[in-house]
Formats: C-alpha cells, sequence, structure tokens
C-alpha cells in the first residue's frame, strides 16, 4: 500500500528536507512491500464479511427461513424435546427463538461429531436441517481475516495484527509522500488525472483514493485491534484498570463468581468477554422451563435476536445475551436456573468510557453504527486498500532494475536525518507496540546479517 507523490522531491537547495523525503519513501516502501500481501487479504476478506448476514441467508435461505404460519408456535420446551429426541447423545448448549413469521428457532448442541446449530420449524417442532457454525463460508471468511486459517494467538494473528499496525504506518507516510509541494493542483492531487499516460494514471489511483479515504481506514485499523492477540490484550487490560472491572451495578447478588469468563459459554459483545459466569444456588427444585427464560427476556427488555445459553451443570445458569445492529442495546444477563433471579446484568449503560467507545468502534468497523452509510464507507476502504496496494505493486514491477538489485529508493546519508528518524521510530514504538518492535527487529536484522553480506547489501540498496 505504497503512495505516491505527485511532484517531484524538493529542490537541492533544500538538501534535509530532501533526504527526510528519501527516508520515509524507503520506510514507506519496504512497509509496503513486505505487508502488501496480508493487506490485500484483510481488504478481501473485511470487504467480504461487511455482508455477513446477506451471504448467510442466500447460503442456507432453506435453513433459516420456514413459509410463514398464522397459527401459534409450539412451546420452545417441546421444539428442545424434538432436538434432543433427533440427537440423543448430544448436550443442548443454546436456544434462539423465532423472531420472525417465516423465521426457523435456531438450537445449538454438543456432541461426539462436535458443535452444530440444529433449525428447528417452531409451528410443528420438526427439524429442518443443521450445520457446523465453525465451517460456514462467512466463519471461514471471518477466520481468514483473523488469523489466515492458523487459529487463535497464532503466527497468522500476529501476522494480521502486525499488518493492520503497519497499514497506520503506510497510511501517515503515504500521506507525507502525497502532500502537495510547490503549487498546489486539483488534478494529480485530490483527483486523479487520466490523459497523462498509463504511470501517472496508476501514480494517482494509488494515491488520491487513500487521501480521501485515509481516516476512514485508519478508523478500521484502530477498531479492528481489540480483537488481536497483543494490542487486543492490552486493551482489555487497560479498559478494565481503567473502569475498575465491572461497575457495583452489574451485580444482583445471591450467586457465586466461577472462573469462566462468558465467552467460554457463548459469543457476547466484546465488553463482557472476560465477565465472569457466576454459580446457580441449589435449592433442589427443578431448573426453570426455557419459556420462563424467555418471559424474563421479554420482561427485562431484550431486544430481539438474543441466544440463551443453557446451564450445562447443577451450578450452570442460563445467560441471556444480544449483540444488535444498535449498539446501545447490547446487553449480556445471567441468572439463576432455579428461580430465574437475575444475578448479573451488564449493559451498555453499565460499560465504562473506554469499553463503550470500544463497542462503539466494534460497530463503526463491522459497518452498522449508522448505517447503510457506514456499510458504504467501509466497503470503499476495503476496495482502496486493495486496489492500491495492487496498483503500489505495479509501479515497483514497472520501474525495477533490470539487472540485480530491488529498486527500493536510495538511502540517504545525513547523521542529524539519523537522529531525526529515531525519534519517529521511538514515537511510532510507543503509540504502535507492535511497529516498534518489529522496527527494532528489522534493525537487528540489517545490522546483524544485511550489513556483512555484500551482495545482500547491494540488492537491498
Amino acid at each position: 500500500m505504497e503512495l505516491a507523490t505527485n511532484q517531484q522531491p524538493a529542490p537541492a537547495k533544500q538538501p534535509a528536507s530532501r533526504g527526510l523525503y528519501a527516508r520515509i519513501w524507503r520506510w514507506h516502501f519496504y512497509a509496503g512491500m513486505i505487508f502488501m500481501p496480508f493487506l490485500i487479504v484483510l481488504a478481501i476478506t473485511g470487504g467480504t464479511y461487511l455482508f455477513k448476514d446477506q451471504i448467510d441467508d442466500a447460503m442456507y435461505h432453506k435453513l433459516y427461513h420456514i413459509p410463514a404460519q398464522e397459527t401459534a408456535n409450539i412451546s420452545p420446551s417441546y421444539q428442545l424435546e424434538a432436538v434432543k429426541k433427533k440427537y440423543p447423545d448430544a448436550a443442548l448448549t443454546s436456544y434462539k427463538p423465532s423472531f420472525g413469521k417465516d423465521r426457523t428457532a435456531e438450537i445449538g448442541i454438543s456432541g461426539p461429531e462436535g458443535d452444530r446449530t440444529v433449525f428447528v420449524n417452531p409451528y410443528n417442532g420438526a427439524i429442518v436441517g443443521s450445520l457446523d457454525p465453525a465451517r460456514t463460508f462467512t466463519q471461514w471468511i471471518r477466520d481468514f481475516h483473523g488469523s489466515l486459517l492458523a487459529g487463535d494467538h497464532s503466527i497468522g494473528d500476529k501476522i494480521i495484527e502486525l499488518s493492520a499496525s503497519w497499514a497506520i504506518v503506510l497510511i501517515v507516510t503515504g500521506l507525507y509522500l502525497w502532500w502537495p509541494r510547490g503549487t498546489s493542483k486539483i488534478w494529480g492531487v485530490l483527483l486523479p488525472r487520466f490523459r497523462k499516460g498509463r504511470k501517472t494514471t496508476i501514480r494517482d489511483l494509488h494515491a488520491v483514493p487513500m487521501f480521501w479515504l485515509s481516516i476512514v481506514i485508519i478508523m478500521l485499523v484502530i477498531t479492528g485491534l481489540p480483537w488481536s492477540g497483543i494490542t487486543g490484550k492490552y486493551i482489555d487490560e487497560a479498559a478494565t484498570s481503567l473502569n475498575s472491572n465491572y461497575p457495583a451495578g452489574v451485580w444482583g447478588g445471591g450467586g457465586a463468581e466461577s472462573a469462566i469468563p462468558t465467552k467460554d459459554i457463548m459469543e457476547v459483545p466484546w465488553a463482557a468477554e472476560n465477565l465472569p459466569v457466576p454459580r446457580s444456588s441449589e435449592s433442589g427444585v427443578p431448573a426453570l422451563p426455557i419459556e420462563n427464560v424467555l418471559a424474563i427476556a421479554k420482561q427485562e427488555k431484550i431486544v430481539d435476536g438474543y441466544s440463551v445459553a443453557l446451564p450445562q451443570d447443577d451450578k450452570g445458569v442460563y445467560t441471556i445475551s444480544v449483540w444488535p445492529k444498535n449498539v446501545y442495546d447490547e446487553a449480556t444477563i445471567h441468572m439463576d436456573q432455579y428461580s430465574g433471579k437475575i444475578l448479573t446484568s451488564f449493559r451498555f449503560s453499565d460499560y465504562g468510557t473506554m469499553a463503550q467507545m470500544i463497542e462503539i468502534g466494534i460497530a463503526l468497523h463491522e459497518g452498522h453504527y449508522f448505517g447503510v452509510a457506514n456499510l458504504i464507507l467501509c466497503l470503499l476502504a476495503c476496495v482502496a486498500i486493495a486496489g492500491s496496494s495492487i496498483l503500489g505493486a505495479v509501479m515497483w514491477w514497472r520501474r525495477r532494475p533490470k539487472g540485480a538489485g530491488l529498486g527500493a529508493p536510495t538511502k540517504p546519508v545525513n547523521q542529524k536525518l539519523q537522529r531525526g528518524a529515531a525519534l519517529i521510530v521511538i514515537v511510532l514504538a510507543i503509540l504502535i507496540p507492535p511497529v516498534g518492535i518489529t522496527f527494532l527487529a528489522a534493525l537487528i536484522v540489517d545490522w546483524v546479517i544485511v550489513q556483512r553480506i555484500s551482495k545482500l547489501r547491494a540488492w537491498l540498496s
């Protein structure tokens, strides 16, 4: 993702400025060459995942939809029993009601063959079908986007995090290279030129769209970092520390706390992922039927779209959670499975300030905070990242040296400039730790290996 300037470097009478330009161009070039493939992957998978709901609905339409009827639904308990009869060796793990006359109910199970979602006709309890939620197309896209299909907290996760972090550096350095010097012009600065030859057109299409969408792209990167393995951990710790863990008002009381985070029992909003799951108090009475739980959800004004995690042992709880399009309607509730008493109620208003900002950021990242306009901006940003990355590679390919050498911008020699560059690196390391770590690693590799092998040094120069 290598932005290019639209004019020539500063004149010869300003060697320091020209040297800084060359230094930044060199950083931009190498970062673009290294991270370009991963940024293209992030852009394509991210742009695709924006349409998760539409894709799932199209691919699994027969599972999600049934003919609408005017008759009443059968009881949720009967629906659960129908699934239990169909899969006697599986444990029932979750229940999601039908929220439309033409929609199936969704029941999660865990058995010898792994986890599955079973779709049930709520009018008669018939099993419509099932699927493995971990093997859907959109889940594959999500895993590719987050970890290159290498699993959570893997090397793939680290590569994606580094690539996203370096995207910020590429944007900032690219804007410096793009910044108009001399006479300001609209064409080539604010609008691409299409009649100045192929080289100019490619350069402008590489740079101009990135200028217009730079803020959106930086927003996408920053709001995606809470899910990352390194930065995400520090963000979570900072949010917890600054907001004194979870507010006292979250707890309803009466339930012993377990060591299990809520994310281990169901998918919940980011802010609630590490919320400890309380324990039910054994009372010697049967557990509440699912109908009572749904009634409590209605009483608590939980918006449609929620799911219920079912208790898995005598101390387990019912957990109701919803992650809706409207971030302000997020809710996670734990209740005693015997009495129905609310043990934990965690809403958007209970989040600390930092957690609220992160949840709003996630909604922006997923393209649904302010409707269709949000979705379109995110899609345009993904197209710009992929397109600019490809065009950056094309620019390098067209100007690469025919003989030996990578064709990198010339390395400036200026001790004052070197100290200034070192200061920039230190600032980047503080603001974006993954960038600072990899920058330091690159300097060590350069000093220990590259500078000691003349052919390698010449090729990279």
